[in-house]
Order: structure tokens, then sequence, then C-alpha cells
């Protein structure tokens, strides 16, 4: 029998050239969109039953797998730009069998604009802070993805960054969407779990900021 390492470098491949891209189940639990393609919206029905949570910005799935393992009654999705690390998480969910993770190797603005399901909640964990201004334009945290969220979830989005001014801008562009208003800005969470960008900074002594964005509920 194959290891789960042997299975993922012999199955996860891209099966076409650059001009023939689409979006394509690699595997059950894994779904390819990749870049500059022309999109048809194409939700994804999964986890009948059970409320979904969609972590953005998984890297190689260190927090979302323990999320997965601690609570089994939640179907989780995984959002992961970087075709390599995508393939680390659905190595992981290989080797512990888990069946309430489902891997999205996908640009977060695309996926929650095409296909992304219905969750209660979704999680943007230290999403890439490009720190030189003129890269700011490339930042995830703003309107365009921010008015998408509204379609995403049904209740509320946790962001999770060691940058303190793409904190202050994600609590800016936040209030730019009269939807969501800003439920909490706290720098320690014991609770919360673990990534490898939050071991790593928090080891350099850097300060973690969770914002916790709500919807709003407008009456008719």
């Amino acid at each position: 029998m194959k290891t789960a390492k042997e299975l993922c470098q012999s199955s996860l491949r891209i099966p076409f050239s650059w001009k023939d891209r689409r979006a394509v189940f690699l595997a059950p639990e894994f779904l390819y969109v990749p870049p500059q393609i022309e999109h048809q919206e194409s939700r994804l029905l999964l986890f009948e039953g059970k409320p979904i949570f969609i972590e953005f910005c998984s890297g190689t799935g260190h927090w979302i797998t323990d999320r997965a393992k601690e609570r089994s009654e939640i179907g989780w999705i995984a959002v992961e730009k970087k075709f390599e690390r995508a393939k680390k998480i659905w190595e992981k969910v290989q080797k512990e069998k888990l069946a309430n993770l489902f891997i999205v190797c996908s640009d977060a603005l695309e996926f929650a604009k095409w296909y992304s399901p219905k969750a209660l909640s979704a999680f943007i964990n230290f999403p890439d802070p490009w720190p030189k201004r003129r890269h700011h334009k490339h930042r995830l945290i703003q309107v365009p993805f921010i008015q998408e969220l509204l379609h995403v979830t049904a209740r509320e989005v946790t962001c999770v960054t060691d940058d303190l001014p793409y904190a202050l801008q994600a609590i800016q562009e936040f209030s730019k969407v009269q939807e969501w208003k800003l439920l909490s800005h706290k720098n320690e969470w014991p609770s919360y779990g673990s990534s490898f960008f939050q071991d790593l900074w928090v080891s350099g002594g850097r300060k973690i900021h969770y914002l916790t964005f709500g919807r709003v509920l407008h009456e008719a």
C-alpha cells in the first residue's frame, strides 16, 4: 500500500497544459482552481448536514488540521493559493484520515466569488501583508474580498496577523462595508490554536492581532 506521501506525489499533479487549464478535482477532497481562467459559478456542495467553517490562507494546514481533528462535527474547508502548500494539507488529510476537511487550491477572492459554499464562519490566518507601500494593492483584505465574504459566511470573520499596519487597514476596510462591524481586537487568544507563522512570529517576540468582525442584521 502506498504511503500518503507516495499517493500525494502520484495523484496530485496538474493534468493539463497552461492553455487548457480549468477548475478540476484532483482528488475527491481536493479542488484545483488555476489562475487566470474564465469562471462559471459552481458552488461546492459539501458536508451535507454539517455546519461549515472556512480558512483562507491555510499555508501547509497546521491550524486547520488541528481544528478538524478537534471538531469532527464541523466541515472544514482549507483555501490555499500555492499548489505545493495545498498538496501538503492533502497529505495531512490522508495521513490523519480526516473526512471533514476539504482542500481548495485557489486565489481566495476567486474562490469566494465563484465556488464557496455558505459557511457559518471564516478565518483568515496571516495573509501576506505585502509590506512595501507600492504592493499594498495586492493585499487580500480589501473591500472587494470583504464584500464577497457576505456571500460566504453567515456569522463572522476572524483575521489574524502579526502586522499592526495591516490589522489597522483591515479594520478600516471592513468599516467601509456597512454589513460588518468590529466585534473584538485582542492580542491574546490561548484557545485559538497555533500555526507555522504564529509560532514563528511569537518566538520572535512579535505581537499577534486577532480581529473578529460580525454580520450586522438590518431590520426590514
